[in-house]
């Protein structure tokens, strides 16, 4: 059980990193820094808050608490303007700390107790923390994208008005797991 949940946990991460891609990809450079009001986040704040979460929460998963005393979580929130190659380079730099501690983790580590902010989780506690935590923003990202380009945005989902369509399809298939992609998982 505890190796699929690691399977599963690593694609739900991996479609959410997908998903912010597919997201600002859509978007001009420069409505990477676009905010709606005074406060509210631009992308570009959203993905150095990750990127800092990230960093600090991943590096040492095992061994040390997830917030790190080098860690400047309010200067995350500044809406410093990031060029794309800038963002997406924190963006990758985040993402492979995540990808790195998961790939350490053994089924002996799960219901070991890791600290956020000195406060105990087992480690699949806290890894579902940062699933949700990750979700919660790279949602943010999609949303501000489809805010900019309106007209033109192209679904990451089920496009309106097109639910019968996607459910003939998927009802057409053989039953069975698949990952996030649509292909066949091992069943090994």
């Amino acid at each position: 059980m505890s190796i699929q949940y690691l399977k599963s946990v690593s694609r739900i991460f991996a479609l959410y990193k997908q998903l912010g891609e597919k997201a600002m990809a859509q978007v001009d450079d420069q409505e990477l820094n676009w905010q709606a009001n005074e406060d509210s986040n631009s992308i570009a704040t959203i993905v150095k808050h990750m990127w800092g979460n990230m960093l600090s929460r991943w590096t040492d998963f095992l061994t040390t608490d997830g917030e790190k005393p080098w860690r400047q979580r309010d200067s995350e929130f500044d809406n410093m303007p990031l060029t794309r190659d800038e963002l997406m380079l924190k963006w990758e730099e985040g993402w492979k700390c995540v990808f790195n501690a998961l790939g350490s983790i053994t089924d002996d580590d799960l219901e070991k107790i890791v600290y956020i902010r000195n406060e105990g989780h087992t480690v699949m506690e806290a890894i579902n923390r940062q699933i949700a935590h990750y979700s919660y923003h790279v949602g943010q990202i999609v949303y501000v994208s489809k805010l900019r380009i309106s007209t033109d945005w192209m679904s990451l989902s089920i496009p309106r008005n097109k639910s019968a369509e996607y459910n003939s399809t998927k009802f057409s298939q053989e039953k069975g797991p698949r990952d996030f992609t649509g292909d066949w998982v091992d069943k090994k």
